[in-house]
């Protein structure tokens, strides 16, 4: 089941600055290779860099899944909303985590293609095929959101179905993307602006 390979990864993440350690036991425990579609699942399920998960799709890069993961303070039953599910991957990692995970795809075959894999291995997220521009407002608020795919601009939206206190990462911007820190406060937010990134573009439905 490719735990020596997955072992490797964990190091290799720790390397470049993850100390989270019960992220790392998240990255350690989930099995990556079988959120990649069978298809596309080349031998380096657990290399460093973003693999192909079609549809013009990836399953990110484990560093950056990582580094989120570590950002957003996943704390167990908090309550998190994912935008831009792809393979299920990220999903699974904070169910790992503890947390209760609502997350959107735009891309139905891919929302359930994660779905079944998800709940294959045993989590418990809900995934819906719709526009994460418009966010789950039913179940809103949420204690952190995370995206996964970059808008143009920070989705007023999604602000909006933050609770206060509540923070949101996504990486912001076309060309040149920057990851972004958005803390809510009690009279607005703030933005906290965090490292370079590359992430497929966040698309409107």
């Amino acid at each position: 089941d490719m735990t020596s390979e997955r072992q490797a990864m964990v190091e290799d993440i720790r390397m470049q600055g993850v100390r989270d350690e019960r992220v790392l036991e998240a990255m350690r425990r989930v099995r990556r290779h079988v959120y990649i579609p069978a298809a596309m699942r080349g031998r380096d399920a657990y290399g460093d860099h973003p693999c192909p998960i079609g549809f013009g799709q990836t399953i990110s890069q484990p560093f950056m899944v990582a580094y989120m993961t570590q950002r957003m303070e996943v704390t167990p039953g908090m309550k998190i909303l994912e935008i831009g599910t792809g393979s299920g991957y990220q999903a699974a990692v904070l169910a790992e985590l503890g947390a209760d995970v609502f997350s959107i795809e735009i891309i139905p075959e891919l929302a359930q293609h994660a779905a079944r894999v998800v709940r294959a291995e045993g989590y418990a997220v809900q995934v819906k095929a719709g526009d994460g521009y418009r966010g789950w407002p039913e179940e809103a608020p949420f204690d952190a959101i995370i995206v996964t795919c970059a808008p143009a601009e920070i989705p007023e939206e999604l602000v909006r179905q933050l609770k206060e206190g509540g923070r949101m990462i996504l990486p912001v911007g076309t060309g040149v993307q920057q990851l972004i820190i958005l803390e809510r406060t009690g009279d607005g937010f703030r933005e906290i602006p965090d490292i370079y990134v590359r992430f497929v573009p966040m698309v409107k439905r």
